[in-house]
């Protein structure tokens, strides 16, 4: 929002400045000819796809990106981002950002089961969270049209009506600010427009899985235009079997209703407002319990797994849940902006956003037949924010400086339902917990061409936060006043660019990112409750290259990266002899350093036309250093030995398209396939919930006639079943440990889609 016309540009060069321009640098391309062809060698097995041009066959389209908040294209931004559009969101039948996480290299998202609207697990160089309570802000920032969202819940974003989707790799702490520590992903949606466009798509597939959605879109005079979205998707058969009910359980429903108006009541000004309403509802959310010897449920209960890759059902889609379970996600969202400009190199913008939730959840974590951990999840949540940028675009200097204002409350109204403590007695522990947050920031971020070719970038963001909390009910907590802290920070960034030729482009950047310090929400001693932990902050040195070949027909982006993160906070789940025997701290524990390359590549084949090929190649290592503390492992200990979550050692990803005339109309085949080397999911890198090497596997055949598109796609082919959260409850020790569960990714699916284009 705010950013003017989204669009696609054909990116050609003169003729003539081409051949000089190949003469004065024959053998600087010679010998990064060299080295390219050796790094490609490589990447056999990875890959990414970007845009083609439909205008000229043959030929890349140049992306156009606001990675920055201002519009540039995506070879010339000195950062590491990947970026692709409609098409390619269409071409995988992906419904929400989970579904194009082949997008980018080093990146994970998992869905977590622990709550309706979709709890996000979103890792980026190995960097991110992964719990359910909002006082955890998150590390990857999600933002919708501008708009950050300040929780894990529901931030799994629909991509039904998206016109482009961005990953920014790496801390964004000057133009994003907090909780931006690993990255960005940027949705942008489709604006109304005054001629009439639209889509409608409806598609079946297995599990009794229907979905119909679209938008339509016109003028309703010269100045004022509007889009209407609605979807709705129904899978009425769930992926896991109970044969404790007899039923199929985790089956979900999402319905989503949306406006926009588009007013440009005079040539230098634009306004826009939307809205969007999302309603999800599920009859049961599935955890799996993986409990072993050495843990309660196991020990006293005989609930123990037959082997560490098992659950106690038998099977990872088998459950033994015994309801009743079910949720709730309802959210709405707000969108004003406002674009007023000044010049031709200069506009101010304004963003304000509103956004609130409202979630039921009775959940059963325990995984087995009986009463063991239940909770009733009631929580409200809501956010408001404003943004004003000054935008100015020269020919030597280009700047974007800015204000940002933002306010978050929720409050959670918790029952927990204990049934360990006491042989044959179920007991309720209730307790509430409100929170709120008040942020401010001020930013800048420059760029000047000092020489031919070369450009600096300097940025900073000075952002203050404060933030209270209370815990009240819980018998073993006492804050009539609540607890209260703030904390400020400077985030600044650096960055030197170098055009070698049109084509070809160097960058060097240093950039840091900040995460808000904070207060546990769902403490159980009086300890926990009141002490805060201090921000994280992640400094990271990065070198880049990106490069269009062969006329435009192949593109190649690498860089490597070095990040070091301090005061690392981690979450983690200890016993205690109060409350409902466990409590979530977090700690101020660790260091780490987090080193890497990335690559991507998109080629269009002279020999071939309409082939695509594409890919990436993450590799990342990344480590605790003087991870000194009690995290459950049996009092203080050396904690260096720990893996971090969600960061295998490699990701890559192929994806190959082809599409050519047929008879009347045009067809077109893609396979994709995603790798993602072993990883652990849980805190504590307990062996049941270890994933070992996925391959992924998707596919899809379409038709195009006239208007009409007919597919049929297929997800998970290989019907790979890894776990996406795992979580031990109480530690590791022997005697303190409860249970362990975990969630796996969905199984195989397939489908039937049809579409059709005003």
């Amino acid at each position: 929002m705010g950013f003017g016309a989204r669009r696609l540009k054909l990116h050609t060069i003169d003729d003539d400045q081409r051949e000089k321009t190949r003469a004065n640098s024959a053998i600087r391309r010679a010998v990064t000819t060299a080295l390219l062809a050796s790094t490609l060698g490589g990447l056999a097995p990875v890959g990414v796809a970007l845009a083609q041009s439909e205008a000229k066959p043959g030929v890349l389209e140049e992306i156009v990106v606001t990675a920055r908040k201002r519009e540039e294209s995506l070879q010339n931004v000195a950062m590491a981002v990947s970026a692709f559009g409609q098409a390619s969101i269409d071409s995988r039948f992906a419904t929400s950002i989970a579904d194009i996480v082949d997008v980018s290299p080093n990146i994970i998202i998992d869905d977590t089961k622990q709550g309706p609207g979709g709890v996000a697990a979103i890792y980026i160089r190995g960097v991110g969270i992964a719990d359910v309570e909002s006082s955890f802000e998150p590390a990857v920032g999600v933002v919708v049209d501008g708009i950050f969202l300040g929780r894990s819940s529901g931030s799994i974003t629909q991509v039904l009506d998206a016109e482009r989707v961005e990953v920014l790799r790496g801390p964004q702490g000057t133009l994003f600010g907090r909780n931006s520590i690993g990255g960005i992903i940027s949705v942008t949606k489709t604006k109304p427009t005054h001629e009439l466009t639209g889509r409608m798509r409806a598609s079946y597939g297995n599990y009794d899985t229907t979905a119909f959605d679209g938008y339509i879109s016109g003028g309703m005079s010269d100045n004022l235009a509007v889009k209407l979205t609605y979807s709705n998707h129904n899978q009425a058969k769930g992926f896991f079997w109970n044969p404790i009910n007899n039923t199929h359980d985790g089956a979900t429903a999402y319905q989503m209703y949306g406006a926009e108006l588009l007013w440009t009541p005079r040539s230098d000004l634009e306004l826009s407002y939307s809205v969007t309403r999302e309603e999800t509802t599920q009859k049961s959310q599935v955890l799996l319990n993986v409990g072993k010897e050495g843990q309660l449920f196991c020990d006293a209960y005989n609930f123990c797994s037959p082997n560490l890759q098992t659950p106690i059902s038998g099977g990872r889609y088998i459950t033994f849940q015994n309801g009743p379970t079910h949720g709730s996600f309802n959210a709405n969202t707000h969108i004003v902006s406002a674009k007023w400009t000044l010049s031709d190199s200069d506009s101010i913008n304004y963003l304000f956003g509103y956004r609130n939730s409202d979630e039921k959840t009775l959940e059963d974590w325990d995984g087995t037949p009986l009463t063991l951990y239940h909770t009733s999840r009631p929580e409200t949540y809501s956010q408001l924010s404003h943004e004003v940028r000054w935008t100015h675009t020269g020919d030597k200097l280009k700047f974007v400086a800015g204000l940002y204002d933002f306010n978050m409350q929720y409050t959670l109204d918790m029952e927990s339902y204990i049934g360990f403590a006491v042989p044959d007695t179920v007991i309720t522990v209730y307790q509430m917990s409100h929170q709120n947050i008040k942020a401010y920031a001020g930013f800048f971020e420059a760029d000047y061409a000092f020489a031919k070719d070369w450009s600096l970038t300097v940025g900073g963001r000075y952002g203050k936060d404060e933030k209270g909390s209370q815990i009240t009910k819980l018998s073993s907590i006492s804050q009539p006043n609540g607890v209260h802290d703030s904390w400020q920070k400077f985030t600044p960034k650096v960055a030197l660019n170098y055009k070698m030729t049109p084509d070809v482009m160097m960058y060097a950047l240093f950039s840091t990112g900040y995460r808000s310090g904070g207060f546990a929400g769902l403490s159980s001693t009086q300890g926990a409750a009141d002490k805060p932990y201090e921000p994280e902050t992640v400094n990271n040195v990065e070198v880049g290259f990106k490069s269009q070949w062969l006329d435009n027909r192949l593109r190649f982006n690498v860089d490597v990266f070095s990040m070091d993160y301090k005061n690392k906070q981690e979450e983690q789940n200890v016993h205690v002899d109060v409350g409902t025997g466990v409590e979530t701290i977090v700690a101020n524990a660790a260091t780490a350093k987090i080193t890497g390359l990335e690559a991507e590549f998109v080629y269009l084949p002279l020999a071939i036309q309409g082939l695509t090929l594409s890919g990436n190649l993450g590799l990342l290592d990344a480590k605790y250093k003087n991870f000194v503390a009690d995290v459950g492992r049996g009092g203080v200990t050396n904690n260096d030995d720990l893996k971090m979550r969600r960061s295998p050692k490699v990701t890559g990803a192929l994806e190959v398209k082809y599409e050519t005339q047929m008879g009347v109309g045009k067809g077109g085949v893609r396979v994709g396939y995603h790798y993602i080397a072993q990883e652990e999911v849980s805190f504590l890198n307990v062996p049941e919930t270890h994933n070992g090497a996925q391959h992924l596997l998707d596919a899809s055949i379409k038709y195009d006639v006239g208007k009409t598109t007919f597919s049929v796609y297929g997800r998970n082919l290989t019907n790979v079943d890894s776990y996406q959260i795992g979580f031990t409850a109480g530690g590791v020790v022997p005697g303190q440990s409860l249970w362990s569960y975990a969630a796996p990714r969905d199984p195989r699916t397939y489908g039937f889609q049809v579409e059709y284009k005003l």
